[in-house]
């Protein structure tokens, strides 16, 4: 006698979430096992041995057979590698046993559902009807998926075989595992077969779906006249709970739905004839050509059913609807998705909108948050799986633009939209739902359980339970952030379902519908309390972009060239955070390669962001470099032309006018408002991307936090740092650079267009300016890349070379070295470039660093020059030191001063380090004009600090030429000075010595010159003589201060006395040739005098007469004047 079924210990409700949960492990390493043998880099490695390929061939041929006991190549090849086998293919094989057990499972729940007589409605019993139906799908999906793995036949026979070598029996699961497969050769056909037992159930599950389907399978057009989703619609309802009858089903997925209606009357085709079935069905299979088995897998339904139905006799007119339901999914499906879209992202932008700025009102609509949110989420996957997959041959082929969607970023945005108020204000959500379920639902429930005709007593335990538990919520919980788990409610809630719907249950649910409805209702409300996460999950999980990468990226490459959507495209990188949502807990090994395609993908999205706002940023920045360079004094010239021509006219009346130039600033007139130019453009477009990066602070994806305004300022700093050198247009061939006040012109033009960024996005464009200017101002920068400071060191470095040429004179009465006019060529004027106003532009570019490090190498310079003028020192030495003790001795030192020799070599290297020293001097005021400037109370400070402090003089001397400050002795000068000295001390001091005894007799030498003519209006020799007296006083006292004998002073009038002793003698020359520029020769030794801190006009007078220099300066000037 056979044992009655107890229902209670069924335990349905535990094995279908068991099963389930299970089912979606299987299908996970199925898929994955389906793709590594797809793939030749991921297969195992025998299955794509050449050598092995008539082993897998036999294995394939002989499948399921074994057969190890007879002698064949093929037996003996695998014999030799029968270990390595089993180790690489252990895991597939035992993927594929657990597969068979868990059909196996499967079976036996169905079996038992069947013999429990369990009833199915969605409307009342939702979680055992979803359970259950999912499990049916999830079963279908994984047979189907295992026929389609290709290698599955040699994965286990090989493995079998192996096995079979080396323990000398049979797998003791493989005769079972090779007959599944053969069964389930056509998993369609066999399906069919399999579920002709469970066929009333599953029909029943699924015709409970037909009033609920029809109602949310409508076209976007009945959506607007019913305004769905709208919060709006009835203004007077806004405060009012959204209540339904059927709060679980109102956020199911439609896809869901679909699928199961799909799948269910495919597998129960001989219960069509059911009232309502045909209906169904035929609107299902009318929603898509696809329908989704797993991730990117899907199933082309209407190809399936109808090789199916072509199999059985009398099905000629189901094969018919089915081709016809085919056509009509090609041809019109694409256009109701596309418009269900474009209501959507409507519905959604408002509800976000609404929402925002009324938080409070996701408490009373939560429902339409969710429901929104699942309409969206089932319309996103449906473009995916059909733009991926092509449409099968019809009548008719479907329109293109129906499955293009060029505002699919706003859709996402808007779902990210809703999910992020959902997460921020969790706790409103909260405080409203705790209060509803202890306030009224316990109440009305209640109420119903009292009003109950039968309760049995285990029912009315759990029924007071649930009272008993809602009651107990309090809003303090919510404030205190306690955690309310009411996890174990919706599990009795869902056992209670399944003993109240089988046969002969005590307490019947399907006769106690308000108690199911009402229970369903407070499922959802104590998710809201406890499960949004969960919850978002459920209905907004957009995953599957995870294994349709192609077209991810596709969408937002698209996203980035279209300007309306550009403020969308932070949606990208934030559903890379819903990618950890797709991995299974029975298949761990995929996570990491999940979680590296996450972080891949979200660092791509974020950068080639960050890219577009950079190239935006540069197009505007070009514009506004252009325009700011239009007002710049060099582009008046046509401006004076045009008015000398238009005097010209007025005079001789021409018949034709010249051409006007444009004015700067007549692009800001504008004749009509639709004349968009360039520059709107790019505005427009830097405001939308720039919106999408400052949509969120950070982004959460695995882990790891992604920052989207560091993309854009690390991305700034890269431009900027570029365009920077690149707007020095430096060219070494032929040596052209940009003026220092043109680039300064257009620095601050680039700086501020960064700047207005500011009001666009959140982000320190002061950081950014000190980190690049501040690179800017050394020799190279962090990525070894030279930089303005070393280019217009370079530069300014060959232009002092090119003064030695002779056609360049430094002018102190300009302040700036000038081109001489000559008849050749003139590669530039030098004045264009290192007069005030460009040192100033300079220093303002370079700062305090880079003038430094100018200076530093200008030193460098000096201190080459001086070390080769020891060397002439040296080979001088003895008769300069017989010079240095008989200067009181004409005519021994007349025979000595014959004797030198490399005088002119003498002269002209200190020539050249007093134009280097000369044109040290002007960047140093330069850089003091700027910082005065630019810090003015800093500077008085430094100044103060110069002049009235006690410390050490070295670091005083520092800070103050640091600060373009003059100092009497050169700190960077005795720095250079210092690392070049090669000798003892007294050497170095006696050397020095008598370098100045050298110079001194030498100076007589400058008046045989032609160069030498002084000119009175740049103040300044032809041969830059006049800048010895810089050199001079500087070499001196850094020389002299290297040694610490503290008698610059001393050794300047010694100089002062033998180089007025020796310019005396001038007066003596008879030969003309040797005195012509006698007088422009004297001017030199009043300007030492001048230069000099440690001399003065009282000494020189008492060693040269001062009425010749009164008459030199006469006598040149009037030279000057005679001359044409």
């Amino acid at each position: 006698m056979a044992r009655p079924i107890v229902q209670h210990q069924q335990k349905l409700a535990e094995k279908l979430t068991i099963l389930n949960e299970r089912g979606v492990g299987m299908l996970t390493r199925i898929y994955n096992i389906k793709k590594a043998c797809e793939d030749s880099k991921c297969k195992p490695s025998f299955l794509s041995d050449k050598s092995l390929e008539p082993v897998i061939k036999f294995v394939t041929r002989k499948f399921p057979t074994v057969d190890t006991r007879t002698t064949t190549k093929e037996i003996q090849l695998l014999g030799t590698i029968k270990n390595d086998i089993q180790k690489s293919l252990s895991i597939y094989y035992n993927t594929f046993v657990e597969l068979l057990d868990f059909r196996d499972k499967v079976c036996d729940l169905l079996t038992s559902m069947d013999a429990c007589a369990t009833h199915f409605d969605i409307l009342l019993n939702y979680d055992v009807t979803k359970n259950y139906l999912e499990l049916v799908v999830t079963y279908v999906s994984l047979m189907v998926l295992l026929s389609r793995v290709e290698d599955r036949k040699a994965v286990l026979g090989l493995y079998n075989y192996a096995y079979d070598l080396s323990s000398g029996s049979c797998e003791i699961n493989f005769p079972r595992l090779g007959q599944m497969i053969l069964d389930y050769e056509n998993a369609v056909k066999k399906l069919t077969e399999e579920f002709i037992p469970h066929s009333k159930l599953l029909t029943n599950a699924v015709m409970s779906l037909h009033v609920l389907f029809q109602r949310r399978n409508l076209t976007a057009s009945k959506w607007r006249e019913a305004q769905m989703l709208s919060l709006t619609s009835v203004p007077g309802a806004m405060l009012h709970p959204a209540q339904t009858d059927t709060v679980p089903c109102e956020y199911l997925s439609l896809e869901s739905m679909e699928r199961w209606i799909i799948i269910g009357f495919m597998l129960c085709h001989q219960n069509l004839n059911v009232a309502g079935a045909l209906e169904i069905w035929k609107q299902a299979l009318h929603g898509g050509y696809v329908i989704t088995l797993f991730r990117d897998e899907v199933l082309y339904v209407h190809k399936a059913i109808e090789n199916l139905f072509e199999s059985i006799k009398s099905y000629t007119k189901r094969v018919q609807e089915v081709r016809e339901c085919c056509n009509y999914a090609v041809l019109h499906a694409g256009a109701i998705h596309k418009d269900r879209r474009v209501f959507l992202r409507t519905a959604l932008k408002e509800l976000s909108l609404i929402l925002g700025d009324q938080p409070g009102l996701l408490g009373p609509k939560a429902l339409f948050v969710f429901m929104a949110l699942s309409f969206a989420r089932d319309e996103v996957t449906w473009l995916l799986r059909h733009v991926e997959n092509p449409a099968p041959r019809a009548k008719s082929r479907p329109n293109p633009d129906d499955y293009t969607e060029d505002c699919l970023a706003e859709m996402l945005f808007y779902i990210e939209e809703l999910r992020g108020l959902v997460r921020k204000y969790h706790q409103v959500i909260r405080r409203y739902f705790v209060q509803y379920l202890s306030g009224y639902d316990a109440t009305v429930l209640n109420g119903i359980v009292q009003n109950l005709t039968v309760c049995p007593e285990d029912e009315s335990v759990i029924l007071s339970s649930f009272i008993n538990t809602m009651t107990s919520l309090n809003v303090k919980q919510v404030e205190m952030n306690e955690i309310c788990d009411l996890m174990p409610l919706r599990l009795d809630w869902f056992r209670l379902q399944a003993y109240t719907s089988v046969q002969k249950a005590a307490l019947v649910l399907q006769d106690n519908a308000p108690l199911a409805r009402h229970l369903n209702t407070v499922t959802f409300h104590t998710k809201m309390v406890d499960a949004l996460d969960e919850l978002l999950i459920e209905t907004s999980d957009l995953s599957v972009f995870c294994h349709f990468n192609r077209l991810f990226e596709q969408y937002f490459q698209h996203c980035l060239t279209t300007p309306l959507q550009l403020r969308y495209a932070v949606a990208f990188p934030m559903v890379c955070g819903h990618f950890i949502n797709c991995t299974q807990e029975l298949c761990p090994e995929e996570r990491r390669h999940v979680g590296d395609r996450s972080l891949n993908s979200c660092n791509m999205f974020l950068d080639e962001m960050a890219k577009r706002a950079k190239t935006i940023i540069t197009s505007i920045c070009n514009e506004q470099c252009t325009l700011s360079d239009k007002l710049l004094p060099k582009n008046v010239a046509a401006f004076i032309l045009e008015g000398e021509g238009n005097r010209k006219n007025r005079r001789n009346k021409p018949n034709k006018t010249l051409a006007k130039p444009e004015v700067p600033g007549s692009e800001s007139y504008r004749k009509l408002r639709e004349n968009v130019t360039d520059l709107d453009r790019h505005q427009l477009a830097l405001t939308e991307i720039c919106f999408a990066i400052n949509y969120t602070p950070t982004i959460h994806v695995w882990e790891h936090v992604f920052a989207p305004r560091e993309y854009l300022t690390a991305h700034l700093e890269s431009r900027f740092t570029k365009a920077l050198v690149g707007m020095v247009m430096f060219k070494p061939d032929t040596h052209e650079i940009a003026k220092p006040s043109e680039l300064l012109n257009s620095v601050k033009a680039y700086m501020s267009v960064l700047q207005c960024l500011e009001n666009c996005v959140n982000i320190d464009i002061t950081r950014l300016f000190n980190n690049v200017l501040l690179q800017q101002t050394q020799h190279v920068d962090v990525h070894g890349e030279k930089t303005i400071t070393s280019l217009y060191t370079q530069w300014y470095i060959e232009m002092l070379r090119r003064v030695s040429t002779g056609q360049i004179v430094y002018s102190e009465n300009h302040r700036a070295f000038v081109t001489l006019p000559s008849d050749g060529p003139i590669a530039f004027n030098a004045e264009e470039y290192s007069d005030v106003n460009e040192l100033r532009a300079l220093a303002e570019l370079l700062g305090p660093y880079g003038m430094r490090h100018l200076g530093e190498n200008l030193m460098v310079l000096v201190s080459s020059q001086v070390s080769e003028l020891k060397k002439l020192v040296k080979q001088n030495k003895d008769v300069l030191i017989q010079i240095r003790t008989n200067f009181d001795k004409p005519e021994q030192m007349a025979d000595f001063v014959r004797s030198l020799r490399s005088i002119e070599n003498v002269l002209q290297r200190m020539t050249i380090v007093g134009v280097i020293l000369s044109f040290h001097s002007l960047t140093q005021r330069a850089l003091h004009d700027a910082l005065e400037h630019r810090i003015p109370f800093l500077l008085a400070s430094i100044k103060d600090f110069a002049t009235a402090s006690t410390h050490s003089r070295d670091m005083i001397n520092d800070l103050a030429s640091a600060s373009g400050l003059r100092c009497d002795v050169d700190p960077s000068l005795c720095a250079a000075l210092r690392n070049a000295k090669c000798e003892t001390g007294d050497d170095e001091y006696k050397l020095a010595c008598l370098a100045m005894v050298f110079i001194a007799v030498s100076l007589p030498m400058l008046a045989r010159m032609e160069q030498s003519q002084y000119k009175p209006n740049l103040e300044a020799h032809v041969n830059n003589s006049h800048c010895l007296a810089k050199a001079i006083n500087s070499i001196a006292a850094a020389l002299f201060t290297i040694h610490g004998n503290g008698d610059i002073e001393e050794r300047l009038k010694e100089f002062l006395a033998l180089a007025s002793s020796s310019l005396l003698k001038l007066g003596q020359e008879t030969d003309k040739n040797n005195v012509k520029n006698r007088d422009s020769v004297y001017l030199i030794l009043e300007q030492i005098v001048v230069e000099s801190p440690f001399l003065t006009m009282n000494l020189l007078e008492s060693c040269f007469p001062y009425v010749l220099l009164r008459n030199a300066f006469h006598d040149v000037h009037k030279q000057q004047v005679l001359s044409p």
